[in-house]
């Protein structure tokens, strides 16, 4: 039987550990060596991003196999998070109160990743024998730029061979439902900048310069007015000035300025389409100055953007793991389409196999006052449990 006792205690363990991205030796290692301990045949596999951020990290991965042939089943979590925020109220490191855990990646997703982590103890405990084979990640700089872990076990063919992968990501917790939700897919998006060269003058002559930054502000303006493609499960896309720069010294008409965007996409948008939108945007707002467009750059082509996509609840394994939460949680699940990019998206469009997102539910993901609800990831483990017995044993 899963330990809500059990479930809970890794859980504070694993949020104890400080782990924000690009610092996760500490809490891989604790991974790894927990799995050994109940006897479960983990490594760490090392990867090198030398292109764009010249990192060395981890992933912590595992590999069951069955004695007969049967589906791969992947589970797959991230144990880095985002930095600490100003505003705490609770201990930000782990605190109890009531059914909810606070700290920094309570939620997101060291939630899931516990959940993971005991339903596989569980499973080998218990099932000696199974058929097909099941493919764990626990990876690391999710939060941080590009998807960097999983990006990496993509790239060396440790995923080849899937069939579907189950991302324990707080799905009720992210899309603000009830638990148990089940998340059949999610938008996706680019990273981009776009740079205005004008002419440099003196501020007291404005006029004989091109303002770099009033044209970059114009052209910000315009894409307000973007009018998004609508997916009918995913909804629109959206455009986000998430950093802008221009600096005229202490006196002078700014002949540089520099806008980054993130834009969220949906099935059948593309690159083509959003430097289309960017000059339509430049048209509309008449500056004077030039510009240019470009994608950020990323460690290979397949990261270069997170792809939208979505499963069928008619895809015979999602349609096993609905019958998994509707046996363990005595509950319908809700559906939903997340609004933002995660490993998902890699997972759900780059290794031609379906992955869903389930998991906990909770509040203030990102935010201050993380928390997870501790009967919601109990339930979380109990589920996924069900799930491989389901699919590889019964």
């Amino acid at each position: 039987m899963i330990s809500k006792k059990d479930t809970r205690s890794l859980l504070q363990q694993l949020v104890a550990i400080q782990s924000p991205y690009f610092q996760e030796d500490r809490i891989m290692d604790f991974v790894k060596e927990w799995f050994l301990r109940e006897n479960l045949p983990a490594e760490i596999r090392a990867y090198h991003e030398a292109k764009v951020t010249d990192f060395h990290g981890k992933n912590v991965v595992l590999e069951l196999k069955g004695s007969g042939q049967g589906p791969v089943i992947h589970i797959n979590g991230h144990l880095d998070t985002v930095n600490l925020c100003q505003g705490w109220t609770r201990n930000p490191e782990g605190e109890i109160r009531g059914d909810r855990l606070y700290g920094v990646g309570a939620l997101d997703m060291k939630s899931g990743c516990a959940a993971a982590m005991i339903a596989l103890k569980e499973f080998r405990n218990t099932h000696e024998t199974f058929k097909g084979k099941i493919k764990a990640s626990f990876v690391s700089v999710e939060e941080g730029p590009y998807g960097m872990g999983t990006n990496a076990l993509i790239e060396s063919g440790f995923l080849d061979d899937v069939d579907f992968s189950v991302i324990n990501e707080p799905s009720a917790g992210f899309n603000d439902k009830p638990f148990p939700d089940i998340c059949l897919g999610a938008r996706g998006g680019y990273g981009l900048e776009v740079e205005f060269f004008g002419k440099a003058a003196h501020a007291a002559t404005p006029e004989l310069g091109i303002s770099a930054a009033k044209d970059a502000a114009a052209v910000i303006r315009e894409l307000d007015h973007i009018e998004f493609k609508e997916d009918e499960h995913l909804g629109k896309g959206t455009c986000c000035v998430i950093a802008m720069e221009a600096d005229g010294g202490a006196c002078s008409v700014p002949d540089y300025a520099k806008i980054k965007l993130f834009r969220h996409i949906v099935r059948g948008e593309d690159e083509a389409l959003i430097l289309r939108e960017i000059d339509e945007a430049v048209a509309r707002a008449n500056i004077r100055s030039t510009y240019r467009s470009s994608f950020r750059e990323a460690p290979s082509e397949g990261s270069r953007g997170f792809m939208p996509y979505t499963v069928s609840v008619d895809e015979p394994l999602v349609k096993q793991f609905v019958d998994s939460v509707r046996s363990v949680s005595q509950k319908e699940p809700s559906y939903s389409y997340f609004q933002s990019i995660g490993d998902f998206n890699y997972l759900g469009t780059r290794i031609d196999a379906p992955a869903l997102i389930f998991g906990a539910s909770g509040e203030n993901f990102h935010g201050k006052d993380e928390y997870a609800e501790l009967e919601s990831v109990y339930e979380t483990a109990k589920i996924l449990y069900d799930f491989l017995v389901r699919v590889l044993v019964d």
